[in-house]
């Protein structure tokens, strides 16, 4: 690699969410966000300091990522006009970058860098936002989940890219 960030694999941040205290209840809109180092997302009760049960240890899985142009064709596909922002319960919800591509790296969203490591799994949830939504998001049609490896704020509109080398 040769340190320059292809256009092609920079985006922004189009919009942020958190998780309410009650399970299930619609995801809360923010416009900014700080992520804690190996913890996740400060005031997000679902996943903050959330403890694996195999391990015991705190969760890698720490921060949730979406592409808005891979939720609009799920719309398209299904016949639904769009799918609101938050509704997929993804905390950070992208433009113009192909998440999933950069698993395995260490990227910069905002002031925060985290390390992407797996796609995300689609859970039953993703039906009640729309029937068949959940099929659609398989074969990695459903972005990342991602660990903080450095602290920062992350705010809507930032910018995301491949630390270089990393």
């Amino acid at each position: 690699m040769n340190g320059n960030t292809s256009p092609a694999l920079s985006g922004r941040v189009v919009s942020l969410h958190v998780h309410p205290v009650e399970p299930g209840a619609p995801l809360q809109t923010v416009e900014m966000v700080e992520a804690i180092e190996g913890k996740g997302i400060s005031g997000d009760p679902r996943y903050f300091c959330r403890v694996s049960r195999e391990t015991g240890r705190l969760s890698r899985r720490q921060v949730s990522l979406i592409e808005r142009e891979q939720i609009a064709e799920h719309a398209s596909t299904l016949g639904v006009a769009s799918i609101s922002p938050g509704a997929v319960r993804a905390q950070v919800e992208t433009d113009g970058i192909n998440l999933v591509e950069l698993v395995g790296r260490e990227i910069e969203v905002g002031e925060a860098v985290l390390f992407f490591f797996a796609p995300r799994t689609p859970c039953a949830k993703m039906d009640t936002v729309c029937q068949g939504l959940r099929q659609l998001m398989m074969n990695n049609r459903q972005g990342v989940v991602a660990e903080v490896v450095r602290s920062g704020k992350i705010r809507s509109g930032d910018l995301i890219r491949p630390r270089p080398g990393k």
